[in-house]
């Protein structure tokens, strides 16, 4: 029978008063490269444990058991004879299905030092997992003596019930009250009353049942013969106040249908093999990551933005990577269109800087976005999630031929397209700019939403409304989309229109933005229209969408790439010659991996893939030196030296959708990818591989009714595309 201990479990606020939260930083507090933590997610639920598979509590800690935005499970600490077993390994399997901590005893001595039982002699395996708002845990203990041996297996728990941006560092004067816990034999029940007047809830189950059961602890007295194992089973869940209990075969029957998801949901993608094992093993992760930050909603999967700090839904980070990996999964962008139309704004509402049309920029959940603590619970503080929705419609559409899901699109594109017209242009000259309609939103709303991000040569910060360089490109973008969506609609004249207006904005950007003394493109235009003469990466942006005049882009290559620019990692945010220049900031110097890719598709558009294969080299070979080969969200931009790895930004996501799709965004731009479904034919203009590949073979490349298995070689100093297989009238051609 188990012991129930019933002592209290108090409330507690968070010291200090209500922070300024207009910006919402990330303090750097505590460093997620120091403690290289351990990740996994499914749907709404994501989980950050140590390698041990802990989670310990402690100012700054962001490990935990989170759910919509709320921290469920914030210290979760097992011990073995009261002290911490020594890592083997932790690892993940490859398709982040679960994590698997392999441990052992250390010396084990009694209260008179007297030694119990050396060390090596107890292996624990805790294999963890997620599913349906629950995490289930099977730890197995092993007896590996020649003796029987006593153990003793506690296991410490608290739920804060934290909102993430509490996690985050923003301090709050107030917060809701715990109840206290409710225990039986095998379950403890944790919650706690939100100032929104929210129920939530933490419960823990065990099997076998525990011999002793407390609100913030469990213990195993586990006898052990020679050679013999037990296991012990864990259900922690968010929400779920009831259910059945907990048994050996539910835990395997998780287990089994989370793997099966999984497996579903990837096996829609194209399968990458090459000839650089190294490379194999980043691609995988690459693609087993997306399937893992992928979501399902009404509308289709959906791409949630990284883990810990974005692990919701985001405009802009989810329609880049439906981008990118528009050639791999047409169907992450069908999702992302659809979820995006769903939520797309409808009036004007200053506090979530929204109005007709736009484009959402981020949904939160918790506590304070209840409360309005935060103002992102429907935020659409970002300027660009709406040109680039359009261009992602006109984009898939010309990779699937799937006009019915444009028609139901299309009153969501006309909306987008007048959203340009009449609220992205705030003062009619053409151009696109941001600002902010209340203090409480973020002040800077492209990508780079840093508060510091744009500033003059002097390092003066601008003033708005901004127009800033890559968001004329994907305004220029979006409008060749309507042309093209138009044009299938049987509407030239309205394609025709938007075709000139394209070209309009083109000579009107080469007029206000390029600079022959920078040799590119300005950062921005400020809200007296003065050019912020800086360069910056967001002119590599011009070339990812075509609005660069083709006598302009020699320039624009030479001073992205040139060393101040490119580091040997990739290319800068913000090159050494700039005023703010600072590669451990966040914006103004880092490397980002999503930049890169879009950067390196824009130098293979107009025929510069020399240029775009050192970027996926510099960018490979930062992913050798780094734990599961995984892109972070961001890279430090220090200079690449000889024999050493890059330098880690403290508080990078990772795994990161954006940064996950980079590899295979740079791989279809070096290969010069493209399809044609009314071919249908897949097509390789002027392919080239990195000097690290040698040979590419690429599976279930999905057109039309049809697929084709392809493979591209090194043959001297040309490149030959093979087809391995075809199902249907699929036609494959190369051009030089």
């Amino acid at each position: 029978m188990s012991k129930i201990s019933a002592d209290s479990n108090s409330a507690t606020a968070s010291p200090g008063p209500m922070g300024a939260v207009a910006q919402f930083f990330i303090p750097a507090a505590a460093s997620l490269q120091e403690r290289r933590p351990r990740t996994l997610k499914h749907g709404d639920t994501f989980a950050v444990f140590d390698y041990n598979g802990d989670a310990l509590s402690g100012l700054g800690s962001p490990e935990g058991l989170f759910h919509r935005d709320t921290r469920y499970l914030s210290h979760f600490y097992l011990t073995i004879n009261g002290r911490r077993p020594m890592l083997l390994s932790s690892t993940l399997r490859d398709d982040n299905a679960t994590l698997t901590c392999d441990l052992t005893n250390p010396d084990l001595f009694d209260n008179k030092g007297k030694l119990l039982l050396g060390h090596d002699l107890i292996h624990l395996r805790r294999s963890r997992f997620l599913w349906n708002a629950c995490c289930y845990e099977r730890v197995a203990v092993r007896n590996y003596d020649d003796r029987r041996q006593h153990v003793r297996i506690e296991i410490a728990f608290e739920a804060d019930f934290a909102d993430l941006f509490e996690v985050r560092g923003t301090a709050r004067a107030r917060r809701g009250r715990h109840l206290p816990a409710v225990m039986e034999q095998d379950c403890v029940l944790l919650s706690y009353i939100g100032l929104d007047g929210r129920k939530r809830s933490t419960r823990l189950s065990f099997m076998p049942e525990p011999v002793e059961i407390h609100n913030d602890f469990v213990a195993y007295d586990l006898h052990l013969e020679p050679h013999a194992t037990k296991s012990l089973f864990i259900q922690i869940g968010c929400d779920q106040t009831s259910g059945d209990r907990l048994s050996r075969l539910s835990f395997f029957l998780a287990l089994r249908d989370a793997r099966r998801a999984l497996r579903a949901s990837s096996s829609r993608a194209a399968s990458i093999a090459t000839s650089n094992e190294i490379f194999n093993e980043t691609a995988r992760r690459s693609v087993s990551d997306l399937y893992m930050l992928m979501t399902d909603k009404a509308e289709g999967p959906y791409p949630y933005a990284g883990i810990p700090w974005f692990s919701t839904v985001f405009g802009r980070d989810a329609l880049i990577t439906a981008l990118q990996t528009l050639w791999l999964d047409p169907e992450i962008a069908r999702g992302v269109l659809g979820h995006l139309a769903a939520n797309q704004a409808t009036n004007v509402d200053p506090g979530s800087d929204a109005e007709p049309g736009k484009i959402l920029h981020e949904t939160r959940y918790g506590e304070m976005a209840e409360l309005g603590e935060v103002p992102f619970g429907r935020y659409y503080g970002s300027v660009d999630s709406t040109p680039l929705f359009v261009m992602l419609a006109g984009a898939y559409l010309q990779r699937t031929g799937d006009l019915a899901t444009i028609d139901r699109l299309l009153s969501h594109v006309e909306a987008a397209l007048t959203w340009i017209d009449e609220h992205g242009d705030r003062d009619g000259d053409g151009f696109v700019e941001y600002g902010r309609l209340t203090e409480e939103g973020l002040i800077n709303q492209a990508w780079k939403d840093s508060h510091d991000s744009v500033f003059h040569a002097d390092g003066t910060l601008a003033r708005g409304p901004i127009a800033i360089a890559e968001v004329q490109a994907y305004v220029y973008g979006a409008w060749q989309s309507a042309a093209e969506i138009f044009r299938r609609k049987g509407m030239p004249e309205r394609a025709a229109s938007f075709l000139a207006r394209a070209e309009g904005l083109r000579r009107a950007f080469d007029v206000s933005f390029f600079d022959e003394e920078l040799g590119t493109y300005v950062l921005a235009l400020d809200g007296d229209k003065r050019p912020c003469r800086v360069r910056s990466s967001n002119a590599g942006h011009a070339l990812f969408t075509g609005i660069a005049y083709p006598e302009r882009v020699e320039q624009v290559t030479r001073t992205l790439m040139s060393a101040s620019s490119f580091c040997g990692w990739g290319i800068r945010t913000i090159p050494s010659t700039e005023a703010r220049y600072n590669p451990m900031s966040y914006h103004n110097g880092s490397i980002w991996p999503h930049d890169n890719a879009l950067i390196a598709n824009g130098l293979a558009r107009y025929g510069y893939r020399v240029e775009a294969a050192r970027i996926f080299e510099g960018l490979f070979a930062a992913a050798t030196y780094i734990d599961l080969r995984r892109l972070p969200e961001l890279l430090c931009g220090l200079p690449r030296q000889r024999a050493r790895g890059p330098t880690f930004y403290p508080v990078a996501c990772s795994p990161q959708a954006w940064a996950a799709a980079a590899p295979l965004s740079l791989l279809q731009s070096c290969l010069g990818l493209d399809f044609d479904p009314n071919g249908p034919l897949i097509s390789f203009n002027m392919p080239r591989l990195p000097s690290f590949l040698d040979e590419v073979i690429l599976r279930r490349l999905l057109i039309g009714s049809g697929s084709a298995d392809v493979a591209v070689r090194r043959s001297g100093g040309q490149f030959v595309v093979d087809v391995i297989n075809r199902q249907g009238n699929v036609q494959v051609a190369i051009t030089a």
